[in-house]
């Protein structure tokens, strides 16, 4: 076991956030704590890590345990470089390294007992140096790096001048090369790419430690994570499985809940019709009779009535109008901001009720594209098209749409003046805005307040071409279930961009990857794409009709698969060239260590060169790995 918090309490003024909260996490595991926003995770998160104090109930950490926590904006912010901020957590391998070398130099020139004395050290301090990793820390370093996103170009820029993201990457980076017996993470793939997303997944599911994660992305809990503790109503319940295999297990909890609030319920309404009954005969035997039966009524302990799914918020989105058939056409579009090109020669048709998710790294122009279609960036070169009777609704992952200095009521009135106020009022109730909530300035919102209210005024539009930046951003799961909901029934035409891939699963029914300036276009929901993108087809093409020099046919499809094959057995042979290098380096170790060979120094110097120099051929068959891998 590595942590076991048992009945963790905690309220903020006459607030209670967390009460009788128990679990543990046991060596090795990989567990999920969830809960709608405001729940309490990242609080206990805290409470675990020492930073807030509990109430009540206590946090135990397993003996000689070491832990590591990133938390939700665990941004660094020093004057190092990215390369040397994760390279000072192997401070000990360099510190060993260093000895190693200043002992190599010394046996050059020492002779008998003080060569004999060397050697020895010599030999403890590389056997060290190899348990601990050291001849590969620098690769894994690199490995870390690039599996988070950063380039090699990246590495030399000083942290104290990157973005709050890229920060926040650092610093989980950092964590991930510590190796702590237990990893605690506060919502990890904010800041991450998909391609980086799927590398940490990786990372941790082989991860030789337990992890402990609060996250909203519900693909990555399903893929990573064993166990599931939800806060719900400021109490805690456990659940073995991944997210999907808790919600299923979730629902029919509920279910059966319900069933037992609503049956008991008919039971204490039939109780008090007979006591009223017995009461209204006005004989003593039968108010004896009334009152013994209001005994029994008073003991019963009461269901609490079960949290109903789905009923704060409602989402209807639905098309005053329908667009003819072609509903976009992009034609050899382009755009760059200076020296970045983003994209070149894009061409996409997009027909009526098309349900189209745009993927990519971050930094490839997904979100510029949306802005251009909605006028508020100027393409390079090329055209586009909307269709007859298009008419779009667009959302904004930053909310820009939105004006800061107005209330929430203004905002809605403004946008719609014919609205009568208590459609507006109403509207904003579905959206969980109610009572004084309506006056407040947009200003003060929260990034998910403001996000609720950008899909509220969504809601009201007669779009038929639904255009949204990262929908999901900023919202729990149950109203990310709500959106999917609404969007699986809208009978417009829909075009968004997202990283969270669940979303992706249960609304796209085509993907375009916006990949080395272009786009390829998969027919189906993330599941296909990933399924497509192991394994090349013949129908995996760029979106565009158009032909152009660049589509792949089949001719480079297969050369694109020998280069892949002759990549793989390359890397074979490389891991098989550093076992072997790491074997004879071994031997040289043993060799050393012998009496025989110890009280030699012309044998002990040819073996140290011999060492040195399958030393430096090793060094180079790392940076071959590194590149292949």
């Amino acid at each position: 076991m590595v942590l076991s918090c048992q009945d963790i309490g905690k309220s903020f003024g006459d607030v209670p956030i967390l009460s009788h909260i128990s679990f543990h996490i046991d060596d090795y595991e990989k567990a999920a704590i969830v809960g709608i926003n405001g729940a309490g995770k990242t609080t206990l998160l805290k409470i675990i890590v020492g930073e807030y104090q509990a109430d009540e109930g206590i946090v135990t950490f397993g003996k000689d345990t070491s832990w590591g926590y990133l938390a939700q904006h665990g941004a660094l912010n020093t004057d190092y470089s990215i390369y040397d901020e994760l390279l000072s957590v192997k401070q000990d391998l360099i510190d060993l390294e260093q000895k190693i070398r200043t002992a190599e130099a010394l046996m050059k020139s020492a002779e008998g007992a003080s060569l004999e004395e060397l050697m020895e050290r010599y030999s403890r301090l590389t056997h060290q140096f190899e348990v601990q990793g050291g001849y590969l820390y620098r690769s894994e370093l690199v490995g870390v790096l690039k599996g988070l996103g950063f380039d090699q170009e990246d590495f030399s820029k000083p942290v104290n001048t990157l973005s709050g993201g890229q920060k926040t990457r650092v610093a989980l980076g950092k964590l991930l090369l510590q190796k702590p017996d237990f990893i605690i993470l506060d919502e990890p793939t904010n800041h991450l790419d998909l391609n980086s997303i799927a590398w940490l997944e990786n990372y941790l599911l082989n991860y030789k430690g337990a992890v402990l994660i609060v996250s909203h992305d519900r693909y990555f809990l399903d893929r990573v994570v064993g166990k599931v503790i939800e806060i719900d109503q400021t109490r805690s319940n456990v659940f073995s499985g991944n997210y999907t295999q808790y919600a299923q297990k979730k629902e029919q909890l509920r279910i059966a809940y319900m069933n037992a609030y609503l049956n008991q319920q008919r039971e204490i309404k039939h109780q008090q019709e007979v006591i009223e009954k017995l009461r209204s005969f006005n004989r003593e035997k039968s108010i004896k009779r009334a009152e013994s039966r209001e005994k029994l009524l008073n003991k019963i302990e009461v269901i609490d009535k079960p949290t109903e799914v789905h009923t704060d918020m409602k989402l209807i989105l639905e098309p005053a109008v329908t667009s003819g058939n072609d509903v976009l056409q992009i034609e050899n579009m382009s755009k760059s901001f200076g020296s970045l090109h983003l994209f070149s020669g894009l061409n996409l048709d997009i027909k009526r009720g098309e349900h189209v998710a745009i993927i990519g790294d971050n930094g490839t122009g997904k979100t510029t594209l949306l802005r251009i279609l909605n006028g508020l960036e100027q393409a390079d070169t090329g055209t586009f098209k909307l269709g007859t009777n298009v008419e779009i609704g667009y959302y904004d992952q930053v909310q820009q749409l939105l004006h800061p200095e107005k209330t929430l009521f203004e905002e809605i009135s403004d946008t719609y003046p014919d609205m009568s106020n208590t459609k507006i009022r109403n509207t904003l109730a579905a959206f969980l805005f109610t009572g004084d909530e309506v006056f407040k300035q947009i200003k003060d919102l929260s990034g998910g307040e403001k996000g609720r209210l950008s899909l509220a005024k969504l809601m009201l539009s007669n779009a038929n071409f639904i255009i949204l930046d990262e929908p999901t951003n900023h919202l729990d799961i149950a109203s990310k279930e709500i959106l999917e909901d609404a969007l699986n029934h809208y009978a417009g035409t829909l075009l968004y961009v997202s990283h969270d891939r669940y979303f992706i699963n249960r609304t796209a029914s085509r993907i375009l990857e916006l990949c080395g300036k272009e786009f390829f276009n998969y027919i189906g929901n993330y599941d296909y794409y990933l399924e497509k993108k192991i394994t090349p087809v013949e129908d995996t093409v760029q979106a565009s009709n158009a032909p152009t020099e660049s589509k792949l046919d089949w001719k480079s499809q297969k050369e694109e698969l020998a280069k892949q094959r002759k990549r793989e057995n390359d890397l074979k042979k490389c891991e098989d060239m550093i076992a072997d290098l790491e074997a004879k380096i071994s031997d040289i170790d043993t060799k050393m260590a012998l009496p025989e060979v110890a009280c030699n120094s012309a044998e002990l110097n040819k073996l140290a060169r011999e060492q040195a120099d399958l030393q430096d051929k090793l060094d180079a068959q790392m940076e071959l790995w590194e590149t292949l891998a």
